[in-house]
């Protein structure tokens, strides 16, 4: 597989020009004004998802120039190596086959499905794993003893079971409660076990290597308070989602489920990892969930790049960072459900894609990751969409909306798609006002995504499809989006302070870490 870098192909010089002459000064309302069928060219059905792009600041010539540029840096044939589990993790030489876990059966695969030709092994073990989990998962459900999951985890072992828990509480288990902890500050703990007794709760330990250290510090905190109140029965009251089975035998710990080491952390919810969630929705919901997944891997594998959504979408994020100069996008997911999901997001772009390097090693000379910010509608138009709105900085905003709703109160779920629909609609229409206090420029750019429920199956798809989307911009960036040694040295460091604040040995630290710590122990 070759890769080009972006900056490399002479596409990219072709967008420079473009934008230089006249892309950049692309208006909104103007576009739509001369072209009625702005938005059936720019919107697109994806498998359980819905977008419109036409409030985006991209012309159809742009458009084509950015799928050239994908081609030319063979972002197509870097996918195909995904999927056919090559090793594109190139600095850990592993592969990258999250996309595997929500695969079917190879009995129900497809004898024409080539990416699946060569990994049949790893499938097996897949879905043998995965049927034991949800084995166990139906066992706990079953169990009217237990009602209280708390999951004990941090970053990828965290954000999304917690996000995909709240966001599908709808067809969660009645009588069980669920509590994430991941904060090594003893006062998240704290306030979790204040509310539980240990007769009827459950501990999930979710750690790779059972070595992670702000969550074995809760996890030996939780069994310390667990004999404390009386426990007696550390095997049945905890589990651990870990590959070091010997490690949790150690710990007291007989009930495992592992994973592999192609999936990373940000995108192991589909693993064991997401444990909680088939607890709260069941084996057949969580199968469910990971087949709106599968839906969205298949668009991304085969559709054409003309219409390819997670395609479109990374590309367009390129537009916006390289050519456009924007630094960030606010996410909006009108559902308040999904209060969790730009937090789910900032971890999977930024982790995946905020690199000043390629894949290479060499020095980046352009921009990557966006940072990514929001929080749910219509709460943010009460706080951040001033900004949004008048503001001296351009961001891009991405709406969720969701069609139905699972309640029967009337005329909240009017208002709330309206003041979606009217967000959007603001910000690109604007409002002239001669005084300039009430003046809002408009052409304001946003993207419109719309599930017809909130479902297993949609929140699978809908996932998916920012996993496959953060690919193919770090693909283009010619970056490799599946490492994270950002997150290394802080924890190293760490480790270093940690033993200085007991010891108050400052010799060789700069003077404002010697200074802070100096008041820490005084």
């Amino acid at each position: 597989m070759t890769r080009t870098r972006c900056d490399r192909t002479t596409t990219w010089g072709a967008l420079q020009a473009a934008f230089a002459n006249g892309a950049s000064a692309l208006d909104l309302r103007q576009a739509f004004a001369s072209d009625p069928q702005r938005f059936a060219r720019f919107s697109q059905s994806a498998p359980h998802v819905f977008a419109d792009l036409s409030k985006n600041l991209l012309d159809a010539d742009s458009e084509a120039l950015l799928q050239n540029l994908a081609r030319e840096c063979g972002v197509e044939a870097h996918r195909d190596a995904m999927f056919a589990g090559e090793a594109i993790n190139s600095t850990e030489n592993r592969a990258v086959m999250h996309w595997l876990l929500r695969n079917p059966p190879l009995a129900l695969a497809g004898a024409d499905n080539d990416a699946i030709k060569n990994i049949t092994t790893e499938l097996t073990q897949v879905h043998a794993t995965l049927d034991a989990m949800l084995a166990y998962a139906q066992t706990v459900r079953d169990d009217t003893a237990i009602t209280d999951v708390v999951n004990i985890g941090i970053g990828g072992s965290d954000l999304g079971p917690q996000m995909a828990v709240l966001a599908l509480d709808a067809f969660s288990i009645p009588g069980k409660r669920f509590h994430f902890v991941s904060n090594v500050d003893g006062h998240e703990l704290d306030a979790v076990l204040k509310k539980l007794k240990p007769e009827s709760t459950l501990f999930l330990i979710a750690s790779k290597t059972f070595t992670t250290i702000e969550t074995m510090t809760n996890a030996r905190s939780a069994k310390a308070w667990f004999a404390a109140q009386g426990g007696t029965d550390t095997a049945r009251h905890f589990a651990a989602l870990t590959t070091n089975v010997e490690a949790a035998k150690a710990f007291g710990i007989s009930t495992t489920f592992g994973f592999w080491d192609w999936v990373g952390g940000r995108y192991s919810l589909w693993s064991a990892i997401g444990l909680p969630l088939a607890i709260a929705i069941g084996p057949q919901g969580f199968r469910e969930f990971l087949a709106g997944a599968h839906d969205m891997d298949e668009h991304f594998r085969t559709a054409p790049l003309a219409s390819n959504l997670p395609m479109r979408l990374g590309l367009l994020d390129v537009w916006y960072r390289n050519f456009h100069g924007f630094t960030s996008r606010s996410i909006a997911p009108y559902h308040s459900a999904l209060k969790r999901y730009p937090a789910y997001l900032q971890q999977l772009e930024m982790e995946s894609n905020g690199k000043q390097v390629d894949a290479s090693g060499e020095a980046l000379p352009f921009a990557t990751s966006s940072a990514l910010w929001g929080e749910p509608g219509t709460n943010g138009q009460h706080a951040y969409f001033q900004m949004l709105h008048q503001g001296t900085d351009v961001v891009p905003v991405e709406f969720v909306a969701v069609k139905k709703a699972r309640h029967a109160l009337d005329g909240h779920q009017t208002l709330l798609l309206a003041n979606g629909l009217a967000q959007a609609q603001a910000l690109m229409v604007g409002k002239q006002d001669a005084g300039g206090h009430k003046n809002f420029p408009g052409n304001r750019p946003s993207t419109f995504l719309l599930l017809d429920e909130l479902t297993p199956t949609t929140l699978g798809s809908l996932i998916a499809l920012q996993e496959h989307r953060v690919f193919v911009s770090g693909s283009v960036w010619g970056i490799n989006s599946f490492d994270q040694w950002g997150v290394e040295l802080g924890k190293v460091l760490a480790k270093d302070v940690e033993a200085r604040l007991l010891s108050g040995d400052a010799a060789g630290l700069d003077g404002s870490t010697a200074g802070l710590l100096a008041l820490l122990r005084s």
